[in-house]
Parts: structure tokens; sequence; C-alpha cells
């Protein structure tokens, strides 16, 4: 998840500050139920040039169950840190913070791993792992407004524990993930060296937990879906071969971030979930208009698009009618359905419902807000004025604190860093393909980061590597249809190999998961990824046999 979308889809907040003396961790005494809690006293700064000098790995060990599919799972929560080390050196260069749910008593080639991340660039991992497959889940009004306290945190009866166990991490400067001394954040603030440090981070994960011989899985959301294709290669690289990735709201070619072309068939969709379209009758099918409006936007859409200031009457009309704005509008537009204003507000989003007073969410269409007064002043920016922020950021923040410190029995003087808008401030974007070409910046510094073409090279490469695309179709911030787009596009030859390729659709937004009904779906397409990537002796032995040799 991001928060507030730049060009590159990234989060522009920050809940950031710390106050605590350094020194060494110590654990709790013994708790009664068994559990092991842990206070951290060590100070975690998020600003770029921090760092800290200690190197234990501590960490909360709690123990629970929970019924999924009828059968009741006993596993252990851990909350800590890993210490990861510089590849060249072995010296540790950095504390990463991550939660991990393990079953108890599973053997390690039968049980698979997924590990999970957000993305921003500077994003922590508590959105993910409070909203989607992890054993608890918060409750929310999607896509209505999360009234205030109290919450609730439930059993997640979705969980995708019943099938691996799973990782949650923060990346360096988001959790309470830091760099270690010499070492600063801003070290790791980039796209090579973010996706070295995961790496380092999941090699020492494998070796901790004797986990080297078990499937192993990538979840990653939004720029989490970039950092994968790049991870994944490079762990090829390093010897370690995946059985499956799933790529959440996807952005993996930057040069197409804001293409009418792929945003059309989304703002359609939010159209038709307002009830605003202009076609008669109205469809019933959400998925065959999106693919109708798909059709006109790769054709009759771009052909105009590509004429303008020249236009054609009958394809705006048509576009007025797929999206609910007046043809005179879209004129003024000139039929860029994805414009933006000079502060950064997008034109369809804020017109759509303009004669009601409200403006649409870009992380998810069905969820309004007023715009008028000062709400419609906020910088959109600063994280404030997103509507589909603005109706889950409580109950995530506060549920977060209840649920590390009360439940999973971690607690810390550091503030928690859930989005730091210093990482993408500093970020680099600059990235090193597969083949040794430059794909992040230009001669002008401008961000064409693509990475479409390191998940190619990784599925040519490991052919048995199943990758499955989730996408909302409320999603403006990384349209459904330009992800196809870019999937389409990418330099992947063999039919054969792209059968391992699949895409899916769900009527919800960025945050796939905060819809319930779009959560249950989309648990059963990951269980039937995993069963496929795990019960074809076959395949797991060509990969095992692909990662003893290149760990050779």
């Amino acid at each position: 998840m991001t928060n507030t979308e730049s060009a590159s889809g990234s989060p522009q907040s920050s809940h950031n500050s710390h106050a605590a003396p350094v020194g060494a961790a110590a654990k709790a005494a013994p708790h009664p139920s068994g559990d092991q809690p842990f206070f951290d006293p060590v100070a975690y700064g998020n600003g770029p040039n921090d760092s800290v000098t200690d190197t234990t790995e501590n960490a909360a060990i709690t123990k629970h169950s929970i019924v999924i599919g009828g059968r009741k799972i006993a596993y252990t929560a851990t909350a800590g840190h890993l210490v990861t080390v510089d590849s060249s050196s072995s010296q540790p260069n950095a504390k990463m913070f991550y939660v991990a749910f393990t079953e108890d008593n599973q053997k390690e080639e039968a049980r698979p791993v997924t590990f999970f991340y957000n993305g921003g660039p500077g994003s922590s991992s508590v959105f993910v792992l409070l909203g989607s497959f992890a054993p608890r889940r918060i409750k929310t009004a999607m896509p209505s407004f999360t009234p205030p306290a109290p919450y609730s945190l439930e059993d997640n009866p979705d969980s995708l524990l019943d099938k691996s166990d799973l990782v949650f991490i923060n990346p360096i400067g988001t959790g309470y993930s830091a760099a270690i001394a010499p070492n600063k954040n801003r070290d790791f603030w980039g796209v090579d060296q973010d996706a070295t440090s995961i790496k380092q981070f999941i090699k020492r994960f494998l070796t901790k937990n004797n986990r080297w011989n078990s499937p192993k899985f990538l979840y990653g959301e939004s720029y989490g879906t970039a950092r994968s294709c790049v991870l994944a290669y490079m762990l090829h690289e390093d010897g370690v071969d995946l059985n499956g990735v799933t790529l959440q709201s996807s952005i993996l070619d930057y040069t197409q971030s804001g293409n009418p072309v792929g945003a059309l068939p989304t703002a359609a969709a939010d159209a038709w979930y307002h009830k605003k379209l202009g076609v008669a009758p109205t469809p019933t099918d959400l998925g065959a208009f999106a693919e109708e409006v798909a059709q006109f936007s790769r054709t009759d859409y771009l052909a105009a698009l590509r004429k303008v200031p020249a236009t054609d009457n009958a394809t705006v009309e048509k576009l007025s009618e797929y999206t609910g704005i007046d043809k005179a509008t879209l004129l003024a537009w000139s039929l860029d359905i994805a414009a933006y204003d000079s502060r950064g507000n997008s034109l369809f989003l804020t017109t759509l419902l303009k004669s009601k007073g409200l403006a649409l969410g870009e992380y998810d269409g069905r969820v309004t807000a007023v715009d008028t007064g000062i709400a419609g002043k906020i910088n959109p920016n600063s994280g404030g004025n997103d509507p589909t922020m603005t109706a889950v950021t409580g109950v995530y923040t506060t549920m977060w604190n209840v649920y590390l410190n009360e439940q999973l029995l971690y607690t810390s003087n550091s503030s928690f860093t859930d989005l730091n808008d210093q990482a993408f401030q500093y970020w680099d974007f600059s990235h090193i393909d597969p083949t040794g070409a430059q794909k992040g910046v230009d001669a002008k510094g401008n961000v064409i980061l693509y990475t479409a073409g390191d998940l190619a090279a990784v599925m040519a490469l490991n052919v048995d590597l199943k990758v499955l695309s989730a996408n909302g179709f409320y999603d403006f911030v990384t349209p459904f249809y330009q992800t196809v787009l870019d999937l389409q596009h990418m330099p992947l030859v063999s039919p054969q190999v792209r059968l391992n390729l699949s895409a899916r659709f769900y009527p919800s937004g960025h945050m796939v998961y905060l819809d319930g009904g779009s959560r249950t779906v989309l648990k059963a397409d990951l269980a039937k990824m995993y069963d496929a990537a795990v019960a074809d002796p076959a395949a797991l032995s060509r990969v095992r046999a692909l990662q003893a040799r290149r760990a050779s």
C-alpha cells in the first residue's frame, strides 16, 4: 500500500519521531502463559542519516491458534529483529524488524514460507499485515468511513496460514528497522539497495529458522511489486529460487504512469459504481463492461488522443458515456481522463461527483469524501485529503498498537514508522536490469523505472515460477488495465512460460483485501496458485535443483 501518490505511486507522508535511550535490549521476566514478551529500548531513528549500534536479534514470542477452513492451526508469532550483513564483508549493516507467523510442528520441506511487504517507497508492512492474510485482521467499514474507536480485531478466516508460514518485512527506515553504524538509513534507500537488503533479510531468515529447503513465495503490494521483480531476480542470482510471486496492485513500468489508455477502464468502473454512466441499458457485469471499455481504450480512444486537438465527435460521445463526464469538460481536458490539476488533484476524481460536493478516492473509487470548504483546500500530497486513506487510517493506527503491544507482546519506546516520506524524498531510482541496462532514471533525472524485464528474466530462468497478478477495478493509483498492458508487453517470449502468469481482478481498490468479498476470492486464487506450485513434485524438484546449482 502507498499513501499519497506521486508520479511513481509513492507515499508522501510520515509518522515519525523517537525518544528512547540507546541501550542493549533485554528480555522481560517470564510470562505466566509461557509467552515471551519483549521490551526493546533501542532508539530506531527513521531519518536519512540515522543508524543504531545494537546488533542483537531479540523478539517477542507468543503462542496462538486459529481455525481456517475447519482445521485448527496452532501457530507461533515472532515479532522482533534480524541482523543483515554486507554481502562482501559479512559485517552487520542493518537491523530489520519483522513479524512472522509459523505453524507449529511442520517439516521444512513440506511447509511453504511467504515474505510480505508493502510499497512506497517508504511504507512499513503494517497495512498488508493487518488487512490481508495474517491470522488476525482489522474490521473496517469499507467503502464507508470507519468510525472512531473502539475498533475491532478478529481472527481472519481468509488467512493464508493454512497454506504457508507468513513473514512481514519492514524495509529499513520503516517500522523499527534501521541501518547499523557506520551505515546510514539512506544507504538502503534505492531500488537495487533496497532489494539487496530484503534479499539479505530473507537469506538470514532461512538460515536462522532452518527453512532453506522450504517452498518460497513473495507477496508485494504497489511499489512492492517493482521490488518483487528486482528481488526475485536477485534471489535467483544468489541461489535462492522461488516457487511463486504475487503482484498486488502493480507498477512495473513508470513510463506509463498516468497513461490515460490504461486509466480509462478504471474511470469507467468508478462511473459505473456511482451510477453516472451514460450507457443504456446499464451494464450488470462489471468484468464484461471493463473489457468492453478496454477494447475501446486501446483502439478508438488511443487514436483520438493522438489526434488532439482535432476530435471525432462519435469517440468523444462514447468517452462521455463511459466516464459520466460531459463532452465540453472532456474537450477542456484534451480527452485526458488521467490528467491532474496544478495542485495534484485528479480531474476525473474531483469532477465526477462535484455536483454533490464529493471527491472519489484515488486508492478506491467507491470511497467518497467532502470536497468543499476547507476539506477541498488540503494539500492532496500530504496524504490527508484522499478519501480512501481517511476512511481507514484511524483503525490501522490504533489496532496496530493494540495488536503489537498487547497481543504480540512487543513494546518499544521508539515511534513505529508506518510511512516515511523521507525515504521517498531520498530514494535512488537508478536500477541496473538483468541485461546490464540502466532502467531507473533518464539523463534529465526523470524516473523511468522499468522492472517488468526483471520479472521476465527470472520467469525465463526459473520456468516453474508461478506469478499471480491481483488488481482492483477501482484502483486509480495503479490501474488494472495498465498492469495488463505492462504484462503483455514485457519481454517474455515463451508461450509455455507465460502459462505460469495469471491475472485476476476484484471489485475493490488498491488495497484489494480491505473489501471482504474480494479478500475471500483473492484467498481462493492464492490457494490455487500455492497448490499448483507445491503439488507438482517434478516442478518442486526442478526448483530445488536449480537452487542447488546456483548455490554451488
